[in-house]
């Protein structure tokens, strides 16, 4: 189908912009905590391995996939998911295997702007100098964790609403503050809102965590009656291999590790989340989307590895010790980044302006994530009910408000995010992934998808990453999947028993897969009706054509 012009109106301003759009959307809270925690938990060095692998095998496959994908379907007119899928496949069910590709952002915009929002509150509250020590105080860091929890309101059922330290202070007023941010932002849309943004987002993200890291790097031993936990031990226990007598080699046989090495870089680069085509597919024909790629994934590796890797694990060592670090890197990413770090940044000489600094850049990476999650259902909007931006922007509004409502509220031991996290941020993002590689392998094919790739590309990528991309990652990410659907059913604590029990946890996680169920049916709706659209779009150019 030609491209109508009504629809092809949006192109990105720069390469530079794309770029650095596509890198925003990949680098958050992923980058400077998980992976930290996952590499110095796997020791470091060891844990490297079957990261680099899972890079080569499937990252940057998969990433090259949806950039060639996407571009493909802009140039047949589209920049939804469904769209773009309908225009590589023509089948009935192409479009409906899309609606995937809208539910993934979305509901995970519904909980992410939530912890975006921790992240800009934890900013200013370190400027307010709320965690500053008082003289004298040894480090507690059950006192972090008291406010994080009162914060986040992970005690009770609304209890965020109560606001007890003021409205201006709670997490409330600062996803207020995020919400409408994100939306003024998506409103100017993708060159003057999008791209705009990220333009100076990234570059204040990287100088942010440059001057962290010169901080953390100099710290030295802060502790002279401590004199083991210094920096340099601190990187040497978040990179060094084992020294015990398992030994480095013996480690790679964990398959634990490769399981999450793999996982790591799958979530980090955000494949999978149907992001990176819709905005591939704003693209011009001629663009190199070879070269681009591997450069958003350079820029995300480089934020991940070189500052991410050298900052968080390093400083919780330093003031914590090789114990503590370890078990602040098997606490989770929630309670490194919101309980440990704040206590080891209030130790730290001028401390509340390096916290300030690290959870804004946390904010900066947050903040270009969930803008790139609102452009995908944006597009079906606009192109499937001929929405204008104004309507779109108005209904997408209405609707994440409704969830991250829901998640707000329901936000006792996080179950309502964790539920969303774990059908939609994973299970979802499995299947979609699996679709992507599927339909440019085996349906638009590797030769056809080859072309696309080189179209004005500045580099050749290699023949045999078509056959990596057909056979090699497929199987990758089928074997993930398999094993992880494994661990989940097999654990000493079921996860599906604890779904069906009659408690109040389960109750809720219940209500967040209806919630999901509701979100997936208004998108099919959705897409039904754009079908309907399109179709009479084809069956008029056919009769204009001579």
């Amino acid at each position: 189908m030609a491209p109508s012009p009504e629809r092809s109106k949006e192109a990105w301003g720069s390469r530079i912009g794309v770029i650095l759009a596509v890198t925003g959307s990949a680098v958050g809270l992923g980058n400077f905590l998980r992976f930290p925690g996952k590499a110095a938990q796997y020791e470091g060095g060891a844990f490297m391995i079957p990261y680099f692998v899972a890079l080569l095998l499937l990252g940057i496959p998969i990433a090259w996939a949806e950039w060639a994908l996407g571009r493909y379907g802009g140039a047949k007119g589209h920049s939804s998911i469904p769209g773009i899928f309908r225009a590589i496949w023509p089948s009935r069910a192409a479009p409906y295997l899309g609606a995937l590709g809208m539910l993934i952002p979305v509901a995970i915009y519904m909980y992410y702007v939530y912890i975006e929002a921790w992240c800009l509150g934890y900013a200013v509250e370190f400027l307010r100098g709320t965690f500053r020590p008082e003289p004298g105080q040894a480090m507690d860091i059950a006192r972090y964790g008291g406010f994080f929890g009162a914060f986040a309101g992970l005690g009770d059922d609304g209890a965020v609403f109560s606001m007890s330290g003021g409205f201006f202070h709670s997490a409330v007023f600062y996803l207020l503050v995020c919400f409408v941010l994100n939306f003024v932002l998506i409103y100017r849309g993708l060159t003057k809102g999008i791209e705009w943004f990220c333009k100076w987002a990234m570059p204040a993200l990287l100088a942010c965590a440059v001057v962290v890291l010169v901080r953390v790097l100099t710290l030295g031993t802060p502790d002279a009656t401590r004199p083991e936990q210094s920096v340099v031990n601190g990187l040497g226990f978040m990179w060094n291999p084992s020294t015990k007598s398992a030994g480095f080699w013996a480690s790679l046989s964990n398959s634990q590790m490769w399981l999450e090495a793999a996982g790591q870089i799958f979530f980090s680069l955000s494949v999978g989340f149907g992001i990176v085509m819709c905005y591939a597919s704003y693209c011009k024909r001629d663009d190199d989307i070879a070269l681009s790629s591997l450069t958003a994934c350079a820029g995300n590796e480089f934020c991940e590895v070189a500052l991410g890797g050298l900052i968080t694990i390093p400083a919780a060592f330093v003031f914590l010790g090789a114990a503590g670090a370890m078990d602040a890197a098997k606490a989770g990413t929630f309670s490194l980044g919101f309980v440990t770090l704040p206590c080891v940044f209030a130790q730290m000489p001028f401390g509340q302006v390096v916290g300030a600094l690290f959870f804004f850049l946390l904010f900066l990476a947050a903040i270009t994530s969930s803008l790139s999650m609102l452009q995908p259902a944006i597009a079906l909007l606009e192109e499937g009910l001929g929405l204008g931006r104004r309507a779109a922007v108005s209904l997408l509004g209405l609707i994440t408000a409704l969830g991250a409502l829901f998640v707000v509220y329901f936000s006792k031991g996080a179950k309502a995010m964790d539920t969303l996290d774990f059908w939609v941020g994973t299970f979802c993002i499995y299947l979609l992934a699996t679709i992507q590689v599927l339909l440019f392998g085996w349906v638009l094919g590797t030769e056809r998808g080859y072309a696309e790739l080189s179209r004005g590309a500045e580099i050749r990528i290699p023949r045999f990453m078509m056959a990596v991309i057909k056979y090699v990652s497929p199987l990758y990410l089928l074997t993930i999947f398999g094993v992880w659907l494994y661990q989940i059913g097999s654990r000493d604590e079921n996860y599906f028993n604890e779904l069906l029990a009659d408690s109040e946890g389960g109750r809720v996680a219940r209500l967040s897969i209806v919630w999901i169920a509701v979100l997936l049916v208004f998108f099919i709706l959705i897409i039904a009706q754009a079908v309907r659209r399109w179709r009479r779009e084809e069956a008029r150019a056919k009769e204009a054509s001579p």
